[in-house]
């Protein structure tokens, strides 16, 4: 007999949730064919550390707010309504822009069980953690670390 697979449905309140210091995680879908998240930042908050994914297209869509994105050497701002899509290696990171709050929904695909990082990048935020405790899990949650100091100031030309 041919199994059938089913649908995922999250209902408002149910997805697990991950607090920051400025913001919070909805943990909602993790593996599988996506992994996604709804994410919430205080004004001019960081989101994740500058990083790159080997596997995984990194899709965002602003639900309010505005967001300041680095990817690669380009920075762009992202309102209420707009999409980015961040191919597989490509360094990238986020924040809410100065001045703005964020809400934005994070779908990663092919999705990989990241709600460890999650969580543990939420204790990172409270100073529970180390940010050093997260990298020798890179393989793993295939979020790979960059260093890119001082991210919302434009890349130099020549850099």
């Amino acid at each position: 007999m041919e199994s059938k697979a089913s649908a995922l449905v999250v209902q408002a309140g149910e997805a697990a949730r991950a607090s920051l210091a400025d913001g919070a995680f909805e943990l909602l879908a993790d593996g599988g064919a996506v992994s996604a998240s709804r994410l919430t930042l205080a004004v001019g908050a960081d989101g994740a550390p500058p990083h790159h994914h080997k596997l995984s297209h990194e899709l965002f869509y602003m639900l309010d707010g505005t967001m300041l994105f680095r990817l690669g050497d380009t920075l762009t701002t992202v309102g209420k309504g707009g999409l980015v899509v961040v191919p597989p290696g490509l360094p990238h990171v986020f924040g809410a822009a100065a001045g703005e709050m964020a809400d934005v929904v994070v779908v990663l695909s092919p999705g990989i069980e990241r709600f460890g990082y999650f969580e543990q990048l939420a204790a990172i935020s409270r100073g529970e953690a180390e940010f050093a405790s997260l990298l020798p899990e890179q393989d793993r949650y295939d979020v790979h670390f960059e260093n890119l100091p001082d991210w919302r100031s434009a890349p130099s030309a020549g850099a």
